[in-house]
């Protein structure tokens, strides 16, 4: 796949999703809902304050009820109410995305990990972000950049799955994940280059599928050939990555951010391991950036799940 906006155009011919947006009467995520609806790439169930989201709408010349059969608003005024409205709808199968509006990430999170009625699967979420890099040929997944702190080994695998679905689901059939580190020899003094051997290691061995990875790769020799060849390693992933694996929430957030602000990436993010994707929007996050965001959840969906 080419970059981002080729990802929204395929995302438009799988139909018929279904977005369930929490806390909704926000007007950058209005905006975000207006343009889906005119380039026909989904449909919403808007979840609050019914009177505040219709004169947000107006506001911005989202006119509802030109899409009486593509939206749906479900009233509520409490927080914790439309936390778990929101969530519920995708639970139960009348939505197959959800989407967080004007509403903390934690209240969203709480829903989400509720066992009566959450999303959750006994895998651990993780934070997956796919970025169309200026210059380079092809797209770059970078994974936990917000979710899981100092993950463990075990962590981890599932952290390189959650990646690699989402990577399979944009067409990289079988993904090149570089186990990042701050060098390139294994050091018993440094955990993230233990880590990222026993990753390769388990890979060979058949304990990760449908991917390639090696490490441990410091951030130069994952990305560059010409690193790699200059010292001397020789790998199938080394310079050519289509994931990194950042070690720490602190490699990982920091290389998000780099990306974006000083390369001018474009980015679109997923919260993954749920039994849905999630879309946890900041207030910085562009219009661009949601929707690029909304297209990649589509392309996750499993339409195994859909409603019959």
């Amino acid at each position: 796949m080419g970059g981002l906006d080729q990802l929204k155009i395929a995302a438009k011919k799988k139909e018929g999703n279904i977005v369930s947006i929490a806390n909704a009467q926000d007007e950058g995520i209005l905006q975000v809902v207006k343009i889906a609806l005119e380039e026909n790439l989904c449909q919403f169930l808007l979840v609050g304050n019914e009177e505040k989201i219709k004169e947000t709408a107006n506001r911005i010349g989202l006119h509802l009820s030109n899409y009486k059969e593509k939206v749906s608003i479900q009233h509520a005024t409490d927080l914790t109410a439309i936390a778990h409205s929101s969530v519920k709808a995708v639970s139960q199968k009348q939505a197959d995305i959800l989407m967080k509006g004007n509403i903390a990430t934690k209240d969203v999170l709480q829903a989400v990990l509720d066992k009566e009625y959450g999303l959750r699967t006994g895998k651990i979420l993780s934070h997956t972000a796919v970025f169309e890099v200026p210059n380079q040929e092809k797209l770059v997944i970078l994974t936990d950049a917000a979710m899981n702190i100092a993950p463990d080994m075990q962590q981890k695998v599932t952290i390189v799955e959650n990646a690699v679905q989402v990577a399979q689901s944009i067409g990289i059939e079988v993904p090149k994940v570089a186990a990042l580190a701050p060098v390139e020899k294994v050091n018993p003094s440094m955990q993230s280059t233990m880590d990222a051997a026993i990753l390769t290691q388990m890979q060979r061995r058949g304990q990760i599928k449908n991917c390639l990875i090696d490490g441990p790769l410091a951030f130069d020799n994952a990305v560059s050939k010409r690193a790699a060849v200059q010292k001397g390693i020789s790998s199938e992933v080394a310079g050519d990555a289509d994931i990194l694996l950042a070690p720490s929430i602190e490699v990982g957030n920091a290389l998000y951010k780099s990306f974006i602000y000083y390369a001018q990436a474009k980015v679109a993010a997923l919260i993954c391991g749920a039994k849905a994707p999630i879309i946890l929007t900041s207030r910085a996050d562009t219009v661009e950036s949601k929707l690029h965001s909304l297209s990649l959840a589509i392309m996750t969906t499993n339409s195994n799940r859909r409603r019959s």
